[in-house]
C-alpha cells in the first residue's frame, strides 16, 4: 500500500482513539473528581459537602454529558460529512475536541465542576462525530481487497484509547487527586496531533466524484493513495465510481444524491441495509461489554484478587480487546464479516450463560472465602475475559464497518448518522440501567443480555450478508433484490450478486 494511505488512515482513526480514551478516562479517577465535585461546593458557598446520592448524581452528570454529546454528534455527522467533505470534516469538528480538553484540564484549577460537564459535553460531541466519520472516510478510501482488513482498525484505535486511558487511570499514575485533571486533558494531544496531520491526506476519492463531481481532483487524490497499482486498476476504480454516480443521477425512484434522514428511513429499497446497520450496533452494545467495562473490577475482586490489585487485573480486559482485534485484522479479509460476527456473538452467548452460571454459584455460597476456594471467582473471571474474547473477534468491530459496505454513496453519510445515533443510544441505554438491574436481579443481572445475544443472532443469521471482497455496488443489488426480506441471499451466497 502506498505510504500516502497509511498517513490518511492513522490520520482519520486518531478521532476512534480519542473515542475509546475519552470512554474509559473517566472510570478510574471516579473517587477523586466526586472529592473534587464536593470541595467546589464547600469552597463557594463555605458549607459541609453535599449528601453522597447528590455527589454520585452529580458526576453521573459528567459521565451523562459525554453521551449526550456523542449522541448529537453522531446525528449530525451525515451532514457535516456532506455539506464539508470527509477530510475537512474530521478537521473542522477538532475544535470541540480541543475546546473539551482545555475546559477538563483546567476545570480544578477553576474550581469549576461546570467546566468539567461543559468539557464533557464538548468532547462528547466530537467523539460522536469521529464515530460516524472516521469508518467513512476510512472505508471510502480502502481497496476493496483489504477493506475490512482496514477497517477493523477503527476498532483497534478505540481498543488502543480505551487501555491508554486504563493505564495513565491507574492510582499510581494520574488516576489521582492532583493528576485527574491532566489525565482527561490528555485527550487534546491526539486532537492537535490530528490536526496537524488532516490537511497533508487527499479527500475521500469517492466524495470528489459522487458527490462532488469533480473527477480530476478525485483521480489526483486515488493516485495518491494507490501509489503502488497500476494505472488500468486506477482507471478501474475510477470508472466504478462515475458509473455509481452516473446510475444514481438516472435513479427514477430515489436520487442517492439526496438522501437524508427522512428518505433514508422512508424508503423501500434502504429499509433492510437500515435494519441489518441498526441490528448490528444493537447487538454490539445491548451484548453486555458495556456492564462488563463498567463493572470488571468487581469481578475480579470475587474471585480474590486484593481491591488494590484490582484495577491491574482490569487492564487484562483492555489488553484481551487489543490483542484480539489485531487478530482479527488479518481475518477479515479471509474469513469475513458474517462468519466472524455470528461465531463472536456465538460465543458470547454461551459464556454469558456460564457467568451467570458463576454468579448464582457465587451468591449461595454465604461465606466468601469458600466460594475463593471452590473456584467459583476463577470461573467467574474466566468466563468474564472470554466473553470479551468472543466480543472483540467480531461484535467489537465489524459494526462500525459494516454500514460504509451496505449503502451506496448518496445514502451513506444518512445511514451512518442514523447508525452511530442508534449505538450511542445503546450504550446510554445499558450504562444507567445495569446497576438498576442488578439491584433488582442480583445473580441474574446478565440475563437480559443473553437473551438480547441469542435474539440478534437468530436475526443476523437471517439477514446479515457476506461482503467480503464485494463492491459496494453489488452488495446494495443483493440486499434491495426482490425476496431479500426472505434472507436468501445468505442460503445462496454464490448468487448473491
Amino acid at each position: 500500500m502506498a505510504l500516502m494511505l497509511y498517513a490518511a488512515i492513522f490520520s482519520a482513526v486518531l478521532g476512534m482513539f480519542q473515542f475509546g480514551f475519552n470512554t474509559g478516562a473517566i472510570n478510574s479517577p471516579s473517587e477523586a473528581i466526586k472529592n473534587f465535585i464536593n470541595e467546589s461546593y464547600i469552597d463557594e458557598d463555605n458549607v459541609n459537602g453535599f449528601s453522597r446520592e447528590k455527589v454520585d448524581t452529580l458526576f453521573s452528570l459528567a459521565v451523562g454529558a459525554f453521551l449526550v454529546g456523542g449522541m448529537i454528534g453522531g446525528l449530525t455527522g451525515g451532514y457535516v460529512a456532506d455539506k464539508f467533505g470527509r477530510k475537512r470534516g474530521l478537521l473542522y469538528v477538532q475544535v470541540f475536541s480541543v475546546l473539551g480538553a482545555l475546559l477538563m484540564a483546567f476545570s480544578k484549577s477553576a474550581n469549576s465542576f461546570e467546566m468539567l460537564v461543559i468539557g464533557r459535553f464538548s468532547i462528547g460531541l466530537a467523539c460522536g462525530y469521529f464515530t460516524g466519520l472516521a469508518p467513512l472516510y476510512v472505508s471510502e478510501i480502502a481497496p476493496v481487497k483489504i477493506r475490512g482488513e482496514i477497517g477493523t482498525i477503527n476498532q483497534l484505535a478505540v481498543t488502543l484509547g480505551l487501555l491508554v486511558s486504563q493505564i495513565l487511570g491507574l492510582n499510581t499514575v494520574l488516576g489521582t487527586e492532583s493528576g485527574w485533571p491532566a489525565l482527561l486533558g490528555i485527550s487534546g494531544i491526539p486532537a492537535l496531533l490530528q490536526i496537524a496531520l488532516l490537511p497533508f491526506v487527499p479527500e475521500s476519492p469517492r466524495y470528489l466524484i459522487i458527490n462532488k463531481n469533480e473527477d480530476e481532483k478525485g483521480r489526483k487524490a486515488l493516485e495518491s493513495l494507490r501509489k503502488s497499482v497500476s494505472a488500468n486498476d486506477i482507471d478501474a476504480e475510477l470508472d466504478q465510481m462515475v458509473k455509481e454516480r452516473d446510475e444514481s443521477v438516472k435513479a427514477s425512484a430515489l436520487d442517492d444524491n439526496r438522501v437524508g434522514i427522512r428518505e433514508l428511513l422512508t424508503s423501500s429499497s434502504l429499509r433492510l441495509p437500515l435494519f441489518v446497520c441498526i441490528a448490528m450496533h444493537l447487538s454490539q452494545q445491548l451484548s453486555g461489554l458495556v456492564a462488563i467495562f463498567y463493572y470488571s473490577t468487581d469481578f475480579f475482586k470475587s474471585s480474590g484478587v486484593a481491591e488494590s490489585d484490582a484495577p491491574y487485573a482490569t487492564l487484562g480486559v483492555g489488553a484481551i480487546m487489543v490483542f484480539m482485534t489485531l487478530v482479527t485484522i488479518p481475518l477479515m479479509d479471509r474469513l469475513g464479516r458474517r462468519t466472524l460476527h455470528l461465531t463472536g456473538l456465538a460465543g458470547m452467548l454461551f459464556f454469558s450463560i456460564l457467568i451467570t452460571i458463576a454468579l448464582n454459584l457465587w451468591k449461595k455460597e454465604e461465606d466468601p472465602a469458600k466460594a475463593e476456594d471452590s473456584g467459583v471467582g476463577i470461573f467467574l473471571v474466566v468466563s468474564t475475559l472470554s466473553f470479551v474474547v468472543f466480543f472483540a473477534l467480531g461484535p467489537g468491530s465489524i459494526p462500525w464497518m459494516i454500514t460504509s459496505e451496505l449503502f451506496t454513496q448518496g445514502p451513506r453519510p444518512a445511514a451512518i448518522a442514523v447508525a452511530t445515533l442508534v449505538n450511542w443510544l445503546a450504550n446510554l441505554l445499558v450504562g444507567f440501567t445495569f446497576p438498576v438491574m442488578v439491584t433488582g436481579l442480583e445473580a441474574q443481572a446478565f440475563l437480559p443480555f443473553l437473551v438480547i445475544i441469542a435474539l440478534f443472532l437468530a436475526i443476523l443469521y437471517v439477514y446479515l450478508p457476506e461482503t467480503k471482497g464485494k463492491t459496494v455496488e453489488a452488495i446494495s443489488d443483493t440486499m434491495s433484490a426482490p425476496g431479500a426480506w426472505t434472507g436468501r441471499y445468505n442460503r445462496n451466497p454464490s448468487g448473491a450478486t
